[in-house]
């Protein structure tokens, strides 16, 4: 298969149970799982749910307990996206090319919605009857909860806001993105191995390397084309750091240095790739692609 062809077999898996998960009989609160649909469902590039299905089925994870995990990582991903678009954090009205959550809704509802795919993720996670051993499954919900928390993506949008309008140098600015961007793509890399077998294990730390350098190297292509990429092709509004007057790779290093940065940071990311003694040609050409996309 291409590599466009995994992308979206995975897109549509993790899409299908995400819908499923949301299609309750019971639904108190229509408008509120309403939010909740519009901002998981409506479009994405799936990067994380793809990380934890690749690397799970490198390490011979069982598939169903694959879904679960690619849909709380992404329940948590959308979860951020809400509250970092609310006009108390980024103040954003444009997210994947349609109105942002609370702009689409109301502020309230977006928080609240954000509120319970956080939950939803812990929800889906925890079910119980899958087929991976109970200490396994808890170490997967202890990886989710710390990459999520003050230790790792909440911790970030803290020193995002915290470094608005200031000078970081390079070494402060990763710390940042370590964090708000890098955690979760670990984490999904994590849920992947936790979900395998005995053996795979051993590369925990390699594959984690290879998501550190992925994570970190997708937010400087981010600052990258928050100055050469266009509103349309975004899908969210050209220039929104600069306007904020936000610390970016571009800023600290200029566009020059922040590519020779991506280009580093790619690099190391294929290095930890190649220590580990599988076929990991997909996640190379996933790594090449999302570091030079347009979007």
């Amino acid at each position: 298969m291409t590599l466009n062809a995994v992308l979206a077999a995975a897109r549509e898996r993790v899409d299908s149970f995400l819908t499923h998960s949301l299609e309750r009989s019971d639904r108190p609160a229509e408008q509120l799982n309403q939010a909740m649909q519009y901002a998981l469902l409506l479009g994405g590039k799936r990067v994380r749910p793809f990380l934890t299905y690749q690397v799970g089925q490198l390490c011979h994870a069982d598939q169903n307990v694959l879904d679960h995990a690619a849909a709380a990582v992404e329940c948590i991903h959308a979860y951020s996206l809400i509250h970092d678009d609310l006009p108390a954090m980024d103040d954003d009205s444009l997210r994947r090319g349609q109105p942002t959550c609370h702009i689409a809704f109301d502020e309230a509802t977006a928080i609240l919605a954000g509120d319970a795919l956080q939950s939803l993720a812990f929800e889906i996670l925890s079910a119980p009857g899958l087929t991976v051993s109970p200490t396994a499954q808890l170490s997967m919900l202890n990886a989710l909860a710390i990459a999520s928390g003050d230790r790792g993506m909440c911790a970030g949008q803290a020193l995002d806001l915290d470094a608005t309008a200031k000078q970081l140098i390079e070494a402060e600015l990763a710390r940042v993105h370590r964090h708000k961007t890098g955690a979760l793509i670990r984490c999904a890399v994590t849920l992947g191995v936790l979900a395998g077998d005995a053996e795979a294990q051993q590369w925990r730390a390699d594959f984690e390397s290879f998501a550190d350098y992925l994570g970190l190297a997708f937010q400087v292509q981010d600052d990258i084309l928050d100055v050469t990429g266009s509103t349309t092709a975004l899908g969210k509004s050209q220039g929104s750091d600069r306007a904020a007057n936000k610390a970016t790779y571009v800023s600290v290093l200029g566009l020059a240095g922040a590519q020779e940065c991506l280009h580093n940071l790619h690099q190391k990311a294929l290095h930890a790739l190649r220590r580990i003694p599988y076929n990991t040609q997909t996640l190379e050409s996933f790594a090449e692609a999302l570091l030079n996309r347009d979007h």
